[in-house]
């Protein structure tokens, strides 16, 4: 009789094996509602849901914010201090979280000394390449960097060592920065026949600058009190010494009327008060000053390098690092290919790796000289996912925000293959996402919801892509939505013409836009979109446009101020009660003196993240108690600041409590570009990217303009709400304008009157006009990238 075999029993699973969860339990950060979640680690989660339901709150406010906080708690005290410091989110447990590696939307630095080869590490490697093989060899790898200046200096050292002797000694250091444009590649010039009128004297109102009247003490006086100037001399008759004085004298200190005042050139004073602010950040009178007073020409001496003539005489088989840094990233990859040079080796892998990464992604059209601050939204996220391609990381958190923003259908299938490869490597993928094709790809989906702002902070739906497609909820209605191509499109009522365009990859591009339709301006990514648009079209007091540049504001900035309504309502508070409109202000005089008007209170805590509560005296109001005594129908201004645009819009409505026409019509506009669930004083810092757009689209809808310029405005939108806006761009075309989009959402393309195609490919293959005419001509032909898949997308 054979032996029983006892069946071997399954070895117990091992404890570190049931770490497989990310736990959330109870998150209140911003709008979320006690929101608790299990996520699955090593796979890739897509959250959905409108614009403002939570999706970022959850993703980035609190799993990725803790998970950044615990690991800079491992830094040592000092460390910490040079580090943001951060507190801990609202929420009750965070469980199973791992190291996060955030790859967000947020703009490069617009410094116009940043380039995306600065950017990534691209350009120092290049430079190192330089300095060992360049001939001739005109020094270190600092010789080759347009933000390293030559310096030369001598004199005397007291060496302290023995009987302490001083010695004569001399310093240089061989810089790259060309000295004429201060390694900026762009010089400006002053127009002095926009400052001023030289056949008038200072005293008879010579400065044509705004804001400079001829009484203004504290600029026109101390040019005509200064004792430099004959101020009832016209300009024109100054001596060389009076002009030299005017123009470029240095700060001096001179009395004027008993006080001590500054004297300072017109030409440095210029460029301080005007300059050196953000153009965007100006008031619109002061914009069209600075864009009719300043001009920018290429350097003269580096013409546009940025380097010194030693950094662009020095080459490696004919180029030099000037040519390799204008040259298209996946023409400079070939030729760091051709390099063979041993002693280099390791240093050429790692630049090769890095250019190729460039080529994956889809940015093999750009040059590493382009500067930062240009890059759309979705090339600079994919600038930064660079350095995490090649990464041997495993059992990372990879949080992406929109990543398929600016991306054509076509390369929509090529971000989605990153993705996967990243989680294929072992890693959690958390993607905050609208399109379709993106969350297709997912392995496990959240949606938030089931409204927006305060309607919104809850789970509506967790589970796979064909649950969500039978859920009930808005996102699960709306993900097989497909608008149709129109059965008659507009006829235009004339054309803007554009001839010869050469702007960056324009292949001098003839072209007639319509005008009084709405015109959709499409092609992949680098094919010369925006070159074309923003580029070609003349800036006239006509065109409106509004572009994905962020919207400048503090957390006192808030959606009321920033569109002018606080404005009426203070002047209506103010008239109702008999007092200033300055109370009715908590960055002025009604502020609550214990918080400053902010609304709370921020404790320094040193090394540790500082703290912030709620302020004890106006709770969080930001008014003063006797501020807020003072009522406009029924409400005081700290409840008028809670109420959502909606709220706001039936109350300042022609039969609301408080009628007011001004702020009616701001609030209308808000609530055309669907920012209805907004409250009045919600900071600017806390609005999601499409909610920022969506601001600057309400606002500039007041301008008297006839062509508005849109580009990308379906980014951060919802498959809801891309319906509503396509009815507002129909609204503006029907009332007389004409729209001009960027876009490449399939929707906006069927809804289109006319559009242009532009390609075939990106960056030297791009640049022409593959494609003119309806939506319906496009798919019927086929013949572009475009074509087929506007084609797939309506199921022709």
């Amino acid at each position: 009789m054979a032996p029983r075999t006892k069946t071997p029993q399954p070895p117990a699973p091992h404890a570190a094996d049931s770490h497989d969860l990310i736990r959330v339990h109870g998150a209140r950060e911003n709008n979320l509602k006690d929101v608790s979640i299990e996520l699955p680690k090593r796979r890739l989660t897509v959250f959905t849901g409108v614009s403002g339901s939570g999706k970022s709150s959850l993703v980035f406010a609190t799993i990725a914010a803790e998970s950044q906080r615990l690991i800079n708690e491992t830094y040592p005290a000092f460390v910490q201090g040079f580090m943001p410091t951060q507190a801990r989110p609202d929420v009750d447990v965070l469980d199973g979280l791992t190291t996060a590696i955030i790859v967000d939307q947020q703009r490069m630095g617009s410094d116009p000394r940043s380039t995306v080869g600065t950017a990534t590490d691209a350009n120092a490697m290049l430079r190192i390449l330089f300095s060992r093989l360049g001939k001739p060899h005109i020094g270190p790898p600092g010789a080759f960097a347009f933000n390293v200046p030559s310096v030369t200096a001598s004199g005397a050292i007291t060496v302290q060592r023995g009987n302490k002797k001083a010695e004569k000694a001399t310093f240089s250091r061989t810089g790259g920065m060309c000295p004429r444009c201060e390694g900026r590649g762009s010089v400006s010039d002053i127009d002095l026949t926009q400052l001023y009128d030289d056949s008038k004297s200072i005293a008879e109102g010579a400065f044509t600058i705004p804001g400079w009247k001829s009484d203004s003490w504290w600029t026109v006086r101390i040019y005509a009190e200064s004792g430099f100037l004959d101020p009832n001399k016209p300009i024109a008759k100054f001596t060389k010494r009076e002009m030299q004085d005017f123009l470029y004298k240095e700060p001096t200190k001179v009395k004027v009327e008993g006080s001590t005042l500054t004297f300072e050139g017109l030409i440095p004073k210029i460029q301080k008060s005007f300059l050196s602010k953000d153009r965007e950040a100006m008031q619109p009178h002061i914009r069209e000053f600075v864009d009719r007073a300043v001009t920018f020409a290429t350097c003269p001496e580096c013409e546009g390098t940025r380097l010194t003539e030693g950094a662009r005489s020095s080459k490696i088989k004919k180029i030099s690092i000037a040519d390799a840094c204008s040259m298209e990233i996946r023409d400079l990859a070939e030729w760091v290919r051709g390099l063979d040079e041993p002693s280099v080796a390791p240093l050429l892998e790692a630049l090769q790796q890095t250019l190729d990464s460039f080529v994956e992604i889809g940015l093999g059209y750009l040059a590493l000289d382009r500067p930062s601050g240009t890059l759309s939204g979705g090339e600079a996220q994919r600038v930064k996912m660079i350095r995490h391609l090649g990464s041997s990381l495993t059992d990372v958190t990879y949080v992406f925000d929109e990543p398929t923003i600016g991306l054509h259908p076509h390369d929509i299938r090529r971000m989605n293959d990153l993705l996967l490869r990243l989680r294929d490597k072992g890693n959690t993928v958390l993607v905050v996402e609208h399109k379709p094709e993106a969350i297709a790809i997912a392995d496990h989906v959240v949606d938030l919801g089931p409204g927006a702002g305060t309607a919104g902070g809850t789970v509506c739906f967790e589970g796979t892509l064909d649950g969500l497609r039978a859920s009930d909820t808005v996102t699960g209605r709306h993900l097989d939505d497909r608008a149709v191509l129109k059965d008659e499109v507009r006829k235009p009522t004339g054309a803007l013409e554009i001839r010869g365009a050469t702007a960056h990859n324009l292949q001098d591009v003839d072209v007639d836009i319509p005008l009084g339709v709405l015109t959709v301006i499409t092609g992949v990514a680098g094919s010369g979109k925006s070159s074309l648009v923003h580029g070609s079209i003349p800036a006239g007091e006509n065109v409106i446009s509004v572009d994905q540049s962020p919207i400048k504001g503090s957390r006192r900035s808030n959606p009321a101020t920033y569109t002018g309504l606080l404005e009426p309502i203070r002047k209506a508070f103010a008239k109702a009660n008999g007092v200033k409109p300055a109370l009715f202000s908590a960055n002025s005089e009604g502020a609550c003196p214990t918080c400053n008007g902010a609304g709370v209170i921020f404790i320094d805590l040193g090394m540790m993240a500082s703290v912030s509560s709620p302020c004890e005296d106006c709770e969080g109001k930001r008014f003063q108690a006797s501020v807020l005594d003072y009522h406009l129908g029924g409400r005081d201004i700290s409840e008028v600041l809670a109420m959502s645009v909606t709220e706001a819009e039936e109350f300042f409505g022609p039969s609301g409590e408080a009628p007011l026409p001004a702020a009616h019509k701001i609030l209308d506009r808000l609530a055309d570009v669907g920012l209805g669930y907004l409250s009045l004083g919600q900071p600017l810092t806390t609005l999601s990217g499409g909610e920022r757009q969506r601001l600057k689209l309400a606002t500039h809808m007041a301008d008297k303009g006839g062509v508005y310029v849109l580009d990308e405005p379906t980014t951060g939108l919802h498959l809801a709400d891309v319906e509503q806006l396509l009815g507002l761009l129909d609204r503006l075309v029907d009332s007389g304008k004409s729209v001009i989009v960027i876009e490449h959402h399939q929707a906006v393309m069927a809804h289109a009157d006319w559009i242009i195609d532009l390609g075939p490919g990106a960056g030297h293959d791009g640049g022409k006009i593959v494609f003119e005419g309806t939506p319906a001509e496009l798919v019927a032909d086929r013949s572009t990238l475009t074509g087929e898949h506007l084609a797939e997308y309506v199921g022709e």
